[in-house]
């Protein structure tokens, strides 16, 4: 089991990835990178620990994702 420590708030409500200034291109190369950084690399079973709001795993919010996506923030 995996452990990831940030010191932001990611995929807390109404969930999301973290703040882009709603730039489209800066919101594509982050989603990107979370994906395949975070996403494609760690399983399910992963806990995220944000210096602020709830733990959660991966697994919990890999489902919304392409919510994220399409909301674009």
């Amino acid at each position: 089991m995996a452990d990831i420590f940030c010191p932001w708030r990611p995929f807390t409500p109404p969930g999301g990835i973290g703040s882009t200034q709603k730039d489209p291109e800066r919101f594509a190369r982050l989603f990107r990178d979370v994906q395949e950084k975070i996403f494609d690399a760690l399983p399910d079973e992963t806990w995220v620990h944000p210096g602020h709001g709830a733990d959660t795993t991966l697994g919990a919010e890999r489902p919304h994702l392409g919510e994220w996506r399409e909301r674009g923030w």
